[in-house]
């Protein structure tokens, strides 16, 4: 079975994108769509705790599946010790990854050589971002320009924390569905409890 990996950050993002240029992949070495099976996640790459990746993890571990395809390395992770850590497994266990707009296919030794470079890379760009950003904020605070977050303003109501609370999630997976941290999350829990 060939397993196709996509992944974006929020519940908000499509990733109409990375499954169009899988496919034309597929496509393009003659790969039926029944030979394919799609794990999607809508989850930020910090953490390798995504239900899609376990999912394909077992699946891999089973021997179930025997070639990953991902549109970029960084949809499977943006930290370097997890990504090689990761790959290596399955390089381990005769698992050939593509990543079809890098137009790197890997296995073996080579592969993981090949991945600690591209994760490695992935790591210090989302590294400069967070530079940029800072550096920018600073920039902008010096002019009098950027305040900050207004006080009382929120990522994500704090009604929806309450919901997921009520489903039976924990707070670090409530963090992880709204995008914000696990502090944030006891914020909004308690608002939410204030104004009850």
């Amino acid at each position: 079975m060939i397993a196709c990996y996509c992944r974006v950050s929020s519940k908000s993002q499509k990733n109409d994108s990375q499954r169009a240029e899988i496919r034309r992949w597929l496509k393009g070495h003659d790969i039926e769509a029944d030979a394919v099976t799609w794990f999607e996640d809508k989850e930020s790459a910090k953490s390798l705790e995504r239900p899609a990746l376990a999912a394909m993890q077992e699946a891999i571990f089973s021997g179930n599946v025997k070639t990953v395809v991902v549109w970029k390395l960084d949809r499977i992770s943006r930290n370097l010790q997890d990504g090689i850590n990761l790959l290596a497994g399955w390089c381990d266990r005769g698992v050939r990854v593509v990543s079809v707009t890098q137009q790197i296919d890997m296995s073996g030794a080579v592969g993981r050589m090949v991945a600690s470079v591209m994760f490695g890379l992935a790591e210090i760009e989302l590294e400069y971002r967070r530079e940029r950003q800072a550096a920018g904020i600073r920039v902008a605070q010096g002019k009098g320009v950027y305040q900050g977050r207004k006080k009382g303003t929120t990522k994500a109501k704090p009604a929806r924390a309450r919901e997921l609370q009520e489903q039976g999630l924990t707070t670090s997976e409530i963090a992880t569905v709204l995008g914000v941290s696990a502090r944030t999350v006891f914020r909004y829990l308690v608002a939410v409890g204030e104004k009850e």
